[in-house]
């Protein structure tokens, strides 16, 4: 079985047709499902759709039980939790529904964890990082584009000069580098590249 085109976040099974891993869809497994979009929803009350997953929260006054269940509290409608909350020891504690959300200073609302800035999202050499919220995905560095090439998704060098994206002037040579691209004015004109005279 071969695949030209890759199954990202899946394996081969025929000649071009994948199998994707659950929470995963297109012809090259490459999409994220959402599964909070599905029938039926995979949630009581709340879904929200995380990279290849999902998380379920209740409406404030609800616990969120180990089958995903949301059960009425009036301890929980006491606290006025964003998401929900849970009973751990009988202690009452507000949830946030992605490990990239943590619970803000008054104990009852998420706020967004920047992994991008902290430190905690690792992205691959010349890729870089984008914060969302409650998660981060890393995308290939300007000057690159992702491509699938010798059985493997990659960031590729963008060649300026054959895409034409390119600035340089009418009267210079483009000139492709790693990333980006540089313009030399041509035998008889002067300047900068961009501009030549």
């Amino acid at each position: 079985a071969t695949c030209g085109h890759g199954c990202k976040y899946g394996e081969c099974t025929g000649p071009n047709k994948c199998k994707c891993f659950p929470g995963f869809t297109g012809k090259t497994c490459n999409q994220d499902l959402n599964e909070c979009g599905l029938k039926p929803r995979p949630c009581e009350h709340r879904c929200m759709n995380t990279h290849g997953s999902y998380k379920c929260y209740c409406l404030n006054g609800y616990m969120l039980m180990p089958d995903g269940t949301c059960a009425s509290s009036r301890t929980c409608a006491m606290v006025n939790c964003q998401y929900g909350c849970e009973e751990v020891k009988g202690q009452v504690q507000c949830l946030c529904p992605s490990g990239g959300l943590q619970l803000g200073p008054n104990g009852r609302t998420c706020i967004d964890i920047d992994e991008c800035s902290t430190g905690k999202a690792v992205c691959s050499y010349n890729r870089r990082c984008v914060n969302t919220f409650g998660s981060f995905y890393c995308k290939c560095q300007l000057g690159y584009e992702l491509k699938y090439t010798s059985g493997r998704y990659s960031c590729v060098d963008v060649n300026e000069c054959v895409t034409n994206t390119h600035r340089c002037n009418l009267h210079a040579e483009c000139l492709n580098t790693e990333g980006s691209f540089q313009c030399k004015c041509k035998q008889g004109y002067r300047g900068s590249g961009f501009d030549c005279a």
